[in-house]
């Protein structure tokens, strides 16, 4: 068979899990696979999806079969086990030198604004950082939702303390769940860059002080801590960039996008360029900048 891929999100720059493992079983049976190429013919084309509001491809597609899956299609199904549990061939994205994957899937939350609950259910274990860890790198990026909520979340956590890896929670630890102790077992990790936190609403910034203060006496540096920051009120999200810049955190904000399509408000955009550039941030406040 000649399979093509299209990641249809592709613009973010972050590799396509389903794709790579799809591409690495079509090739361990013998198929041919490669990225979409409009001039060509296909036996079936994968397309994936992350985000509803990433525009679809608008272009004929040359195929016997179209198979699309993916949050952005409002697809929440899974793959199937045998493929689910193939190594992802990672050298469909070249420039990846990283490897990525879930220590656990699920999350015990009911946040209104997530789809998590709904496509994966409870928190189970998925696999164990060996499995994800590729033979030619020591750098992971795992996209667990709340590893810290799951027992094999921390018993992983604790067995690649002091290894020779570096790591990346991207989705964010759940800071409700971080204790002294918990905060001394990621002292003991390597990270590639950031410990990310979330914080969605006022009520979490208590939680995220007293946090960063466990973490920073565990030996976590200051300069490491980092927080999303998703936006509906402005003015609400304005209070909380500023007590979370006080306390040294740096802040990624995230405008609100209903899943049904709705787009940010043209304010929340403008607050977002205003907290994501830093030297902006750190220039003026809110009230000046969006009067500019």
């Amino acid at each position: 068979m000649k399979i093509g891929l299209i990641d249809v999100d592709g613009h973010s720059g972050f590799p396509n899990l389903a794709l790579m493992r799809l591409s690495a079983w079509h090739k361990n049976r013998g198929d041919v696979v490669e990225w979409w190429n409009g001039f060509c013919r296909y036996d079936r084309i994968y397309m994936s999806k992350v985000f509803t509001f990433t525009p679809d491809v608008d272009t004929v597609i040359n195929a016997a079969e179209i198979i699309r899956g993916g949050t952005g299609y409002k697809d929440y199904g899974s793959l199937p086990d045998e493929i689910e549990r193939t190594a992802p061939d990672y050298s469909i994205y070249p420039g990846v030198d990283y490897a990525i994957g879930f220590l656990t899937r699920g999350c015990i939350r009911r946040c209104p604004w997530c789809i998590v609950p709904q496509k994966e259910g409870q928190i189970r274990p998925a696999a164990t950082w060996e499995e994800i860890k590729r033979p030619d790198s020591r750098k992971i990026i795992f996209m667990d939702n709340n590893v810290l909520a799951c027992e094999h979340g921390f018993q992983q956590i604790e067995a690649m303390g002091g290894q020779r890896i570096w790591v990346d929670f991207n989705q964010g630890l759940d800071a409700r769940l971080i204790t002294p102790e918990t905060a001394a077992l990621l002292a003991r990790l390597k990270w590639i860059k950031f410990v990310r936190l979330s914080c969605d609403t006022s009520e979490m910034l208590p939680v995220i002080e007293r946090a960063a203060a466990y973490m920073k006496e565990a030996g976590i540096a200051k300069s490491r801590f980092w927080a999303y920051m998703l936006v509906q009120d402005v003015e609400e999200a304005n209070r909380r960039a500023c007590a979370l810049d006080k306390m040294g955190i740096e802040i990624f904000d995230q405008p609100y996008r209903d899943y049904n399509g709705g787009e940010p408000t043209e304010e929340q955009r403008r607050f977002a360029r205003w907290v994501n550039r830093k030297p902006i941030f750190r220039s003026c406040t809110w009230e000046k900048f969006k009067k500019e």
